[in-house]
C-alpha cells in the first residue's frame, strides 16, 4: 500500500478511536449521573456498544495496512459480534430483575407494559386447577 494511503487510514483510525473513546467516556458519565436503574442500563448498554465498537474499527483500520500474525482483525470482528449479541440480552435480563425486585422507579416510567404481562400471567396461573400431587 502507499504511504498516502496508510496515512489517511491511520487519521480514520485515530478519529474512531477518539470517537469510541468518548462515547465509552460518556455512558460512564451517565452510570453516575441518571437517576434510576433503567436509564442507567440503556446508558450501559447503548453508547458502551457503539463505543467499543468504533474502538475495534479503529484498531482493525490501523492494523490492516501491517496485519501481524498474532492479532488479526478478524479477532476484532468476533469480539464485536460478541459484544452486539450478548451485551443488550445481559442489560434485559438486568433489568427485569430489576423490575421483580421492585428497584425501579414507578413515577418515572410512562408506560408499564411488563406489569400488564405479569398480571394476566398472575390470573392465568390462578386459574387453572391445582394439580394432584404425584406419588
Amino acid at each position: 500500500m502507499s504511504d498516502a494511503f496508510v496515512a489517511v487510514l491511520d487519521w480514520i483510525a485515530v478519529l474512531c478511536l477518539l470517537a469510541g473513546a468518548t462515547l465509552s467516556f460518556v455512558a460512564s458519565v451517565g452510570l453516575i449521573r441518571f437517576p434510576d436503574l433503567l436509564s442507567r442500563m440503556h446508558t450501559a448498554a447503548k453508547p458502551q456498544v457503539l463505543g467499543l465498537l468504533l474502538v475495534l474499527v479503529g484498531i482493525g483500520l490501523r492494523l490492516m495496512p501491517v496485519e501481524t500474525g498474532i492479532f488479526t482483525v478478524g479477532m476484532l470482528v468476533v469480539v464485536g459480534l460478541f459484544q452486539v449479541i450478548t451485551v443488550p440480552v445481559a442489560a434485559h435480563i438486568a433489568a427485569r430483575v430489576g423490575y421483580r425486585t421492585g428497584r425501579i422507579d414507578e413515577d418515572l416510567l410512562v408506560t408499564d407494559e411488563l406489569f400488564d404481562r405479569l398480571e394476566r400471567e398472575k390470573r392465568a396461573e390462578e386459574a387453572r386447577p391445582a394439580r394432584p400431587p404425584q406419588e
